[in-house]
Order: C-alpha cells, then sequence, then structure tokens
C-alpha cells in the first residue's frame, strides 16, 4: 500500500483536481493525505469531503514587494519543514503537487527524502512553480500539445483537467428544479471562478434592465466576500417577472453550468474544463492580469476549436451585452457550440493519471531511491 500526499491548495482550479485525484487514489486503496491552504476557499471545499483527509500547510503567494518576498520566504521554510515532519509520520510514498505556492515547499520537502514527485499544470502557460520544480519531477502532466524545455519527452504526459467523479452534465429540467428556476426561463449563468470577478459582477447590474427587458435571467456567482446575495425581482415588457440571481458560492457547479443557456466565464482552466463536461455554450472572458496571460492563452485554445466564444476584457460593456443577447436568441449556434464541446472533452482524465501514477510507482521498487534526489537534510 503506498501513501499519497496531494499539495493543491491556495484556488479552486487547484483543489478541485486535487480531491478527483484523492477520490480515484483511494478506490484504488492508495490513502491519500491533501495539503491546502488557510484560504477560506480551501476550508469551504474541504467541508464538502469529510471521507478525505486535509492537511493545511503554512504559506503565501509569490509577490514581488518586499513584504511579499518576505512572506513567501517564511512560508516556504515553514511549509518545508511541516512536509518533512508529515512525510515521516504518515510513511510518504509519493508526492503529487498541483502547483501553486503550496507545492514549492512539499516538492522540495519530497525530493530531500527521495520520494517521487508527480507534478500537474492545467493552464497552457506553464506557472512559476511548476517551472521551478520541473527537473524534480518523476512525471508532468502538461496541456495538450504542451512541452518544456529541459524536461525529457519520457517525462511529460499531455493530459488535461481532472474533474471531481461527481462532477457530471445533469439534464436541464432536474438541474433547473434544484436551483428553483423556471424550465422557460432564459438563463444567462455569469461565475469568475472561486474568488468572483468585481468587474463581472458591476457589468451584470449595470445591464439588469437590458436583461430584464429581452426576459432573459441571471445567475450570477459573485464570489465570497465580494457581494451580497439574494434575487431581484425585475419584469420584462409583459410584466412576466425576470428573477436576477446574485449568489457568493455554489458546491453544485455541474447543476449550476447544467441549467444555463449561455454561460459568461473568466477563462481558468478549471473553470473550461467544467464548461466542456457540461457542454453548455459560453462567452470567456480572460482575466487580464493573470500570470503569464494564461487565461488568454486557455481561452484563445478552446475558441480555436469551436467551443467557446472569446471577448476581451476592455471590450466588456456594450459589446459582451450584445454578443451574449445575440447568443441566448440564436438556438442553432448553441447547437453548434454543444457538438464542438462534445469533441473538445478529453473523458476520464483522472483515470487516466491515477493509471499512469499507480504504474510508475509499482515500477519504482523501493520509493526511496529516485535518480536525481536530495540528500536527506533531516
Amino acid at each position: 500500500m503506498r501513501n499519497v500526499v496531494i499539495a493543491c491548495g491556495g484556488t479552486g482550479g487547484h483543489l478541485t483536481p486535487g480531491i478527483a485525484l484523492a477520490q480515484s487514489l483511494e478506490e484504488k486503496g492508495y490513502p491519500c493525505w491533501m495539503f491546502i491552504s488557510n484560504k477560506m476557499v480551501d476550508s469551504r471545499l474541504a467541508e464538502n469531503y469529510p471521507e478525505l483527509s486535509f492537511e493545511r500547510v503554512p504559506g503565501a503567494p509569490f509577490l514581488k514587494t518586499p513584504i511579499g518576498l518576505g512572506r513567501f520566504t517564511k512560508g516556504l521554510v515553514s511549509s518545508y519543514f511541516h512536509s518533512l515532519r508529515f512525510y515521516r509520520n504518515i510513511g510518504a510514498d509519493a508526492l503529487f503537487g498541483f502547483g501553486g505556492f503550496t507545492s514549492v515547499g512539499p516538492v522540495l520537502a519530497a525530493r530531500s527524502r527521495g520520494i517521487p514527485v508527480f507534478l500537474h499544470e492545467a493552464n497552457r502557460a506553464v506557472g512559476r512553480a511548476v517551472r521551478l520544480l520541473r527537473k524534480k519531477a518523476s512525471r508532468l502532466y502538461l496541456p495538450e500539445g504542451i512541452r518544456m524545455d529541459g524536461v525529457s519527452s519520457k517525462v511529460v504526459r499531455n493530459l488535461g483537467y481532472p474533474l471531481r467523479r461527481e462532477f457530471r452534465r445533469i439534464p436541464r429540467e432536474r438541474a433547473r428544479r434544484s436551483l428553483g428556476v423556471g424550465s422557460a426561463e432564459r438563463l444567462l449563468v455569469v461565475l469568475g471562478g472561486s474568488q468572483g470577478a468585481a468587474s463581472l459582477n458591476k457589468w451584470v447590474k449595470e445591464h439588469l434592465e437590458a436583461f430584464a427587458s429581452d426576459g432573459i435571467s441571471v445567475y450570477c456567482l459573485t464570489g465570497m466576500g465580494n457581494e451580497s446575495s439574494g434575487v431581484v425581482e425585475m419584469t420584462d415588457p409583459d410584466g412576466s417577472s425576470v428573477p436576477m440571481r446574485f449568489v457568493p458560492f455554489s458546491d453544485e457547479m455541474s447543476t449550476v453550468l447544467s441549467a444555463a443557456d449561455l454561460v459568461i466565464s473568466r477563462a481558468g482552466a478549471g473553470s473550461i474544463s467544467e464548461i466542456v463536461r457540461c457542454r453548455v455554450p459560453s462567452i470567456l472572458v480572460p482575466y487580464p492580469f493573470a500570470a503569464d496571460d494564461h487565461q488568454a492563452l486557455n481561452a484563445s485554445f478552446i475558441e480555436q476549436k469551436g467551443a467557446a466564444i472569446v471577448c476581451p476584457q476592455d471590450q466588456i460593456g456594450e459589446l459582451l451585452f450584445e454578443e451574449a443577447r445575440e447568443v441566448m436568441f440564436n438556438e442553432e449556434f448553441r447547437a453548434v457550440l454543444r457538438r464542438n464541446l462534445v469533441a473538445t472533452d478529453p473523458g476520464d482524465v483522472v483515470s487516466e493519471i491515477v493509471f499512469d501514477v499507480t504504474n510508475v510507482l509499482k515500477e519504482s521498487g523501493n520509493p526511496d531511491v529516485v535518480a536525481g534526489a536530495l540528500p536527506f537534510a533531516g
């Protein structure tokens, strides 16, 4: 029996694939422990999976300011020694990292003990943490078509984003009943990722009357701590009710997406993967300040496959409204997008990763003897 630690905290985009991996590994008999941060988004998600084991690890994001660098360094040292102690206590046999600041200390600690490291990058611009740690990995999972300098092709596997086993497309009518949405409503879902998106929230509020005039209901996920929640009841020109729902967070994203006629979303890898799985037409608005402009690259890739529309942040005024309105009233075009989404879906990614990870661990023999491991300094 091999014990696997999964470093996946910091954002929903890191944590949810970690949960998916832990679910599948434990089904195969590999006990898992998940390293998460102290951020609210991690705590909120972890509460929904009492059957999984979570461990909060110190750490702070990398910021190019004196205070930011100091906090990052302090967090890195703390997470390194925290990880060393944890590995000894449980007898860890592998470390799987999903990037971000929560992966750096645990990866360095794993290598110091000769523990095999697996790394996953979800975005089409490889993040700073994975770039830094890439040569320490026994296996590196990258998006379709992505390669990295200095990494052998034997180490790289081009696989997609692992989705949790419960994340699946739900029949539209059932999804709408669950949300309290009428079957005849034209429903636009607006979401900005686990942290929300203030500019999209503002855009929705500025266009509520215009949406109501067209009979388009809105379900806006505002992000935890960003906005108050509630329902604004508006009316269309015929006097019929057009509810505008504002929700800070949802634990049932597959339900929300399956209920939608159209989604407007940021372009994180996780959001795109969920949109693809639920076959929902979308307009993607990449966050312009994302590291290495990775959201723009993610959005462009799926747009080239004919499975989404992209609207730049600096054009989200009337242009985004007109595009949303046009797509909402064009069922034929939405059907084309849905067909292309089917062709884009990579299938059961998590099972492919688990199959590969377990094979590497079986072939490694003694997990304490790994090429390139650093001397144990403990």
